[in-house]
């Protein structure tokens, strides 16, 4: 398969959750938001030098390629790994930016100010990390996670089964359960397969697992 027939079929998925397309990089820090959301999800590439309606238009400057590096290596911390490779097609270069999972989430992007945010990747979206997300990869990386289904827990989880579709402050008042305890457990619900996470009107919801 040559480059351009490989570019094309990349080009026909259009952008979903593990793809993306960048027209140019003007600012690192707006990229390692993409690279911290494909880190932090499922991986996934960014195709540099790519229209959002699917046009080639190439990277045209040797900056651009420097600033994709800073955004995987300065603006993301901790460093995530990332491999670049690059096409040439009508004359043109396309860098694919290929981002794996983390082994340890999260992965975070520096904004302009200097300050770290952890994105997930929803659909074509980049979006923020929730403060459940951010608890559900702590406890990821601990040794112990039993899950105790004490009264606290059967208190979220009567919540959760009569108010569906609450995001976490909703279910906090309805469940009468501190905010500390209301993001572990949910957490730990969604994490073994007895709720989930939907984005819905720029909010994450949950949803109880039937």
């Amino acid at each position: 398969m040559t480059d351009e027939q490989y570019l094309r079929k990349l080009i026909e998925e259009g952008e979903h959750d593990q793809q993306d397309f960048k027209y140019k990089i003007q600012e690192a820090a707006k990229l390692a938001r993409s690279v911290s959301a494909f880190a932090n999800t499922r991986g996934g590439r960014l195709l540099i030098g790519v229209r959002d309606d699917g046009h080639i238009s190439g990277v045209k400057s040797e900056e651009e390629i420097f600033m994709m590096h800073a955004a995987a290596f300065k603006y993301c911390t901790p460093e995530s790994a990332i491999r670049f490779d690059t096409l040439h097609v009508e004359g043109r270069s396309v860098v694919i930016a290929t981002i794996p999972p983390a082994q340890r989430k999260p992965i975070k992007a520096i904004d302009e100010e200097g300050t770290p945010h952890a994105y997930v990747r929803i659909k074509d979206e980049n979006i923020a990390a929730s403060p459940v997300h951010l608890e559900m990869w702590q406890q990821e990386q601990r040794a112990s996670n039993q899950m105790e289904y004490g009264e606290t827990a059967q208190q979220m989880m009567r919540a959760l089964a009569e108010y569906p579709g609450e995001t976490l402050n909703r279910l906090m008042r309805l469940s009468q359960v501190n905010r500390r305890a209301s993001i572990t457990l949910l957490a730990r619900f969604v994490r073994y397969g007895l709720a989930e996470m939907r984005l819905e009107d720029h909010q994450f919801h949950f949803y109880p697992v039937e």
